[in-house]
């Protein structure tokens, strides 16, 4: 027997650990259904290793029979032993896996659980971060792992009081597999922390959380779950309550799932699917690093636990298993990528997802719109994805913000039943958040006119409005974009011809304001679509927008610059007073920093920021001081 050598955590892990054994987490049985969960795994891993290495599959099979879970307590010594017979891990693995969290998103649980209520941190948070292990903590005031790798002659043993470090030491095993003890605290009801050693409270928490994991676990030789396979029961034998504890199961989301989804695939291919919509987004979800995907099965065998071709990257949130009866079991990630069944299978997944949300949006719209707020902007990729998109299922499933009620966010659908007659095109208007697209000048027009516009302030949103794309046979049309005039053809020439008017008129002053921002706009032109406000930007018709250029920038892309135009008001008092001023004195250096000042204030509404605070402010100060 090696000394023990003594290891530090890693520096988020100390502050993890802290509140795991500080907290007052509400529902601490959390622990156990972790590490049956981490065991069920790790049967898993050793099961398809064994089928697909052996020559033997007869054997492989008879093998895995004999793979379980084991739950060992004592009462007086007061600890709880959870034990399998699964693949193990090697002294490097220990340490990588339970010495460090390199990929589970500790940052942001630990910024969570700091940002919660004192009374305790959300149950739902443990598993969304992936530090189930930890949660042992919170009832263990010591815990001991020991595991030998299959394949190996060693084991590795590991121990740690949570107080920021562990030892770590060879050991011994006579098998491979894994056995955490926990020397368990003492039971405290009050503050919710039953008694993990009694086996009543073992088997309650086991029937409730894990009954439907595919190994018996067992105590002695009784075994304490059903481990049937829930998604290839019939949906009738199923109760809510047994597909919500699967989904818990397999997410490590302990909030209850917005929709379960039970797929049967028949025909040329034999397949069972359980698919899980959740009522709220991972943190991560935006993260390159998510895990995402469903687990892959084959007759019930474990494949892969993250198989990213049975779903669009746009679907990446839904959780779930599939169980493909015709595949072999050696299939890889490479021929996975070109397997008819697979895309079969995927096609099918797809169809039901769409038919789940669409039935939603119809029947439960309170349900849809909460969803959409958190899934929305990750649908919507697949409005700019290149191939195997239904572009009309995912638009008829698009929700947006409205001018018409503020309160009421509308499909696609239903803004076209309400077009005015004549009207060619569904108005949209993009910007930088909710509140600041609703305020935009832009709207003025078309709301004196009586026409909605749809609102939409996700970043997303540019890149796929961007490819204008038709919905109901009528393009999306961004009013920010080019010369886009509310009304009938007639209104618009009757626009135009105003317009030009007060350009005859106000020629020599727009030439004067552009000579002073020259270098900053495209064009300084007078606008049909103000009613209250001075100015406003807009991109020329086939220009990126602003908010287009800084999210490329952000993508790592570098597009050309391109200049907004800038547009006036003829009729707003503003430029009544600049037109006085210009008849008056034409050289008159106030002129310059009037358009300045208006070049400002229309970025500070189209966008919340100035691209040259300095010159704005000197503007300002410059206008102050001829006033005083």
């Amino acid at each position: 027997m090696s000394t023990p050598e003594r290891h530090e955590f890693q520096a988020e892990v100390k502050q993890l650990l802290d509140l795991m054994v500080h907290s007052l987490y509400s529902n601490k049985d959390v622990f156990l259904r972790e590490l049956i969960s981490n065991a069920s795994d790790a049967l898993d891993k050793l099961r398809f290793e064994r089928l697909t290495t052996s020559s033997d599959a007869a054997a492989s099979e008879h093998a895995a029979a004999d793979l379980q879970i084991e739950l060992a307590s004592d009462a007086t010594a007061r600890t709880l032993s959870i034990s399998d017979n699964g693949i193990g891990m090697t002294r490097d693995e220990v340490i990588r896996n339970i010495g460090t969290i390199a990929k589970s998103g500790t940052r942001e649980f630990l910024a969570a659980a700091k940002a919660t209520p004192r009374d305790g941190i959300p149950h739902d948070l443990i598993g969304q971060f992936g530090v189930g292990f930890y949660a042992a903590f919170m009832v263990a005031e010591r815990i001991v792992l020991v595991t030998r790798r299959s394949g190996e002659s060693h084991a590795t043993r590991w121990e740690s009081i949570g107080d920021g470090a562990y030892t770590i030491e060879d050991a011994d095993r006579p098998q491979a597999g894994t056995t955490i003890t926990l020397h368990l605290k003492p039971a405290d009801e009050e503050h919710g922390l039953r008694d993990y050693a009694n086996e009543r409270i073992q088997d309650e928490v086991v029937k409730r959380y894990s009954d439907f994991v595919a190994y018996p676990i067992k105590r002695g030789d009784t075994t304490l779950n059903s481990m049937k396979a829930i998604w290839d029961r019939p949906k009738a034998e199923v109760t809510e309550v047994e597909y919500r504890e699967f989904y818990k199961h397999i997410a490590h989301d302990w909030t209850d799932p917005a929709r379960t989804i039970p797929i049967k695939i028949e025909g040329t291919l034999e397949a069972y699917a359980l698919l899980y919509l959740p009522a709220k987004p991972p943190v991560d979800l935006f993260s390159p690093e998510m895990k995402r995907g469903v687990q892959l099965y084959v007759k019930r065998v474990f494949v892969m636990d993250e198989c990213k071709e049975l779903l669009p990257t746009y679907l990446r949130f839904v959780k779930g298993v599939v169980d493909a009866h015709d595949l072999s079991l050696n299939v890889s990630r490479e021929i996975l990528q070109k397997d008819r069944q697979i895309a079969i299978i995927r096609k099918q997944l797809v169809k039901k997802v769409f038919a789940t949300l669409e039935e939603m949006k119809r029947d439960a719209r309170e349900d849809y719109l909460g969803f959409w707020a958190g899934f929305g902007p990750v649908l919507k990729e697949g409005l700019i994805a290149s191939e195997g998109i239904d572009h009309d299922k995912l638009l008829d499933l698009v929700v947006a913000t409205t001018t018409h009620d503020a309160a009421a966010p509308t499909t696609l659908a239903e803004y076209v039943g309400r077009m005015k007659d004549g009207q060619d095109a569904i108005y949209v208007l993009t910007g930088t958040s909710a509140d600041a697209v609703a305020r935009s000048p832009l709207l003025e027009g078309f709301r004196a006119k009586g026409y909605e516009v749809l609102l939409f302030a996700d970043p997303i949103d540019e890149l796929w409005l961007e490819r204008e794309p038709k919905f109901g046979g009528k393009p999306l049309i961004s009013i920010g974009r080019g010369d886009v005039v509310p009304g009938s053809e007639e209104e618009r020439k009757a626009a135009a011809t105003a317009v030009e008017e007060q350009r005859r008129e106000l020629g020599d002053l727009l030439v004067c304001l552009r000579a002073a921002i020259q270098d900053e706009v495209k064009e300084v032109r007078l606008s049909s679509r103000l009613t209250t406000s001075a100015a406003c930007l807009v991109a020329d018709e086939h220009d990126l927008t602003p908010r287009m250029q800084k999210l490329l920038a952000q993508l790592g892309q570098a597009p050309p610059p391109v200049r907004p135009v800038l547009e006036l008001n003829a009729s707003h008092p503003v430029m009544i007073k600049l037109k006085a001023a210009f008849a008056a004195d034409s050289t008159d250096p106030r002129l310059a920093a009037y358009a300045r000042l208006l070049l400002g204030q229309a970025y500070l509404a189209d966008t919340g920021q100035l691209p040259d605070p300095t010159a704005f402010g000197k503007a300002l100060d410059d206008l102050m001081l001829r006033a005083i």
